[in-house]
């Protein structure tokens, strides 16, 4: 056997034993090496154009494969040139995201489809990894399509380099990712926005009004902070329903904000309260005539849903650093300024001032120490009696609460009522009175012998309240004191009815098939009119002191009253007088057939006892 080889490599062996005699010349070995040279060779030969194919076939078939994967990635691909940022080459996943066909990308460089605002990021980012400052990097930014929409995508680029020298082009991998930024956007916005009236919410409100401060500091310049809310909205939104009361505050919302310069704030803090953030504030001018502005805007009428609304807004301004330094003391000052302008008759703006401040940390006390008050016995029901004018008898009297604070003394209703209602301390409060005059009169009738009757006033608080309904309750507590319907009078205010819906005409209602009557009190101040009398079924109407006190001076007061009296007697309704403070006035209430009177003429309101020993007397 004798080993063929080529360039030292065995290839073959050729076995000759069989087919040639086992003794061989030199001629003969010589000749069967140069064919073994020969044979070899061919074979060697053969064996490099097999190799040579069979790489091609790899080749072409790892191009085919490459080809298919790049035109079927669920990616964008794209070649770049990395002098011009020009596309040479795209799949089909970049020209669908983009909306461009690969021809009309092969004329535009990435600048060029890229977002303005992410330009300049992406070709400082760029400059860095053509320097060898980067590997690659990745990015999130927009593109702008062929048809104008914008689509977010995270984009990863890497260079391809060439030895040490600059990469002659960068390959970019392209991932969309719009819908998943629309859903971030979305997220964002509802924790930020507002999404009835699309303004920044309270949480935004309060980083826009930290950044303004610190702009304020770096300026030296202050900033003023309005406090805005809206006058009778609630009645609005109780009468007219929520939908309209939604429709109400998106247009106040762009009222308010047409106002205002594109570098201020409006926000909704919620319900129907906004602010207003004024930066650089040089001239207190400016802000007075924003203010200003924005009362007369929301003083327009309303036009919503085929009603025509009237509302106006209370402001409270306050300005930093001049006031306080930090938010929350910001936000206290412009509420207590806001409930200023309330107090002061609304439709108005008010300036925070030191003086608001200590009013508003004695308020604060006074509720705290209301929040005890009942449980503490400080509470008192006094009664002022009402008398029949045409006998001068005393079979009606009108209950009055009164406060009598261990530190502070004798507390006014104007003082502490108002913060009841807000508290929502009136319906505790307001049930514990009623229950004691019901006490009261239950005595009075029985060391009388005969009927007393005893007025009630009711918070129109307490008929709107989300809390107990005590008017079953009531009802009750008459039957277990063996009284009538006729020995009490609910006394509501004439707002009430203007403003009246299902569940206030459903407690009227049971105070009706109870037989407890219903007074109209301060009648002639609110806005009652004829149908809302006979809506209602009223029982007595009470004439607001305001008439009374000029009915011997002021011939319209006089003409006012005897109106009243002749329309009220037409309809079937009793009339008592309030404030009568003077003989002239008795008698000419008298001569004008009023039924009732009250007032100090007669009596200021008593302690039980001392009315006790009145009627007695």
């Amino acid at each position: 056997a004798f080993p063929i080889r080529r360039a030292g490599r065995p290839f073959a062996v050729l076995n000759v034993y069989s087919e040639l005699p086992h003794a061989f010349d030199t001629e003969t070995i010589a000749l069967l090496d140069e064919m073994a040279m020969d044979i070899g060779f061919a074979l060697d030969n053969f064996d490099r154009k097999r190799q040579s194919r069979q790489f091609e076939d790899t080749l072409r078939e790892s191009e085919r494969r490459f080809r298919t994967l790049f035109e079927q990635a669920s990616v964008g691909v794209a070649m770049i040139d990395a002098k011009t940022g020009r596309y040479f080459q795209v799949n089909g996943y970049y020209t669908r995201l983009l909306g461009y066909s690969e021809e009309e990308l092969r004329r535009l460089s990435f600048s060029e489809i890229t977002h303005p605002d992410d330009l300049p990021l992406g070709q400082e980012r760029l400059a860095t990894l053509l320097a060898g400052g980067l590997a690659e990097y990745t990015i999130e930014k927009r593109y702008v399509r062929k048809d104008g929409q914008v689509v977010w995508a995270a984009v990863t680029v890497s260079p391809m380099w060439r030895g040490n020298e600059m990469p002659n082009f960068c390959i970019a991998v392209v991932m969309d990712i719009t819908e998943r930024k629309q859903s971030e956007e979305l997220i964002w916005r509802q924790a930020n926005f507002d999404t009835l009236t699309d303004l920044p919410n309270r949480r935004m409100f309060r980083d826009r009004l930290e950044q303004e401060a610190k702009k304020s500091d770096r300026e030296q310049l202050p900033l003023a902070l309005l406090l805005i809310d809206l006058d009778q909205f609630k009645e609005v939104n109780d009468t007219l329903g929520h939908e309209v009361g939604d429709v109400l505050l998106r247009e106040a919302a762009q009222r308010i904000s047409a106002c205002v310069r594109e570098s201020d704030t409006v926000a909704r803090l919620g319900g129907d309260e906004f602010t207003v953030v004024l930066s650089s504030v040089d001239d207190h001018g400016h802000v007075e005539a924003v203010a200003q502005k924005i009362l007369d805007r929301l003083s327009i009428p309303f036009h919503l849903e085929g009603e025509v609304v009237f509302i106006s807004a209370s402001i409270g301004i306050t300005l930093y650093p001049n006031d306080a330094r930090d938010i929350d003391s910001l936000m206290k000052n412009a509420d207590q300024a806001m409930y200023a302008a309330k107090s002061k008759g609304r439709r108005r703006f008010n300036y925070f001032t030191t003086a608001l401040q200590d009013a508003a940390q004695k308020r604060l006390r006074l509720t705290n120490d209301l929040r005890g008050a009942l449980g503490a016995h400080q509470l008192r029901v006094h009664f002022q009696p009402i008398v029949a004018l045409a006998t001068g008898r005393i079979r009606k009297a009108e209950a009055l609460l009164r406060w009598q604070h261990p530190q502070r003394g004798m507390v006014g209703p104007l003082e502490f009522i108002p913060l009841a209602e807000e508290t929502g301390l009136i319906n505790e409060i307001g049930d514990w009175v009623f229950r004691e005059s019901v006490r009261w009169c239950k005595r009075w009738c029985t060391l009388l012998g005969e009927d007393f009757q005893v007025g009630i006033n009711k918070s129109p608080v307490q008929f709107r309240g989300a809390g107990q309904d005590y008017s079953q309750d009531w009802i009750a507590c008459l039957r277990e004191a063996d009284l009538s319907g006729r020995n009490i009078v609910i006394e509501i205010t004439e707002g009430l009815l203007l403003h009246a819906d299902e569940d206030i005409d459903r407690r009227l209602l049971a105070f009706r098939d109870a037989g407890i009557q219903v007074a109209i009190d301060d009648f002639g101040t609110g806005y009652s009119s004829l149908s809302y009398l006979r809506k209602f079924d009223i029982d007595i109407l009470k004439i607001d002191r305001a008439f009374v006190n000029g009915i011997e001076t002021d011939p319209d007061d006089a003409v006012l009253c005897e109106a009243m009296i002749v329309m009220a007697h037409k309809l079937g309704l009793e009339v008592t007088a309030e404030g009568v403070e003077t003989e002239g006035q008795r008698r000419w209430l008298a001569a004008a057939g009023c039924d009732f009177a009250q007032g100090d003429l007669f009596s200021p309101p008593l302690a039980p006892e001392a009315l006790e020993k009145l009627l007695l007397g």
